[in-house]
């Protein structure tokens, strides 16, 4: 699956998704862009998961048209999401077209 970081998803998450095409945000050029352009440009670019730690992500979108798939970190503590590896690679593995996944981190 082609993932995808937003600014907040800390990078050496990168290494534990092993089977996967991951950019980040940075990478892309979109560091700046807005939720909901960030989402255009990650569906344009054909990215299938979008991986934040905006927990307000779901009250500022309208996610129910959307193709991307949202895993949200309920952290952006990496010491916290490393206890949550588990729950955050089954999340992503797991996602589909438009779902929308919140992984709770210890």
């Amino acid at each position: 699956m082609r993932v995808l970081f937003d600014q907040g998803t800390p990078v050496p998450l990168r290494d534990l998704l092993a089977g996967h095409e991951i950019a980040t945000a940075y990478e892309r050029g979109w560091s700046t862009y807005k939720n909901g352009d960030l989402l255009d440009a990650a569906e344009l670019d054909r990215f299938e998961v979008l991986i934040t730690t905006d927990t307000n992500l779901k009250h500022q979108q309208n996610l129910a048209s959307r193709r991307i798939a949202v895993v949200v970190l309920m952290s952006a503590s990496w010491p916290r999401i490393q206890k949550a590896i588990a729950s955050v690679v089954a999340a992503v593995d797991g996602a589909s077209v438009g779902s929308y996944v919140e992984v709770q981190v210890p």
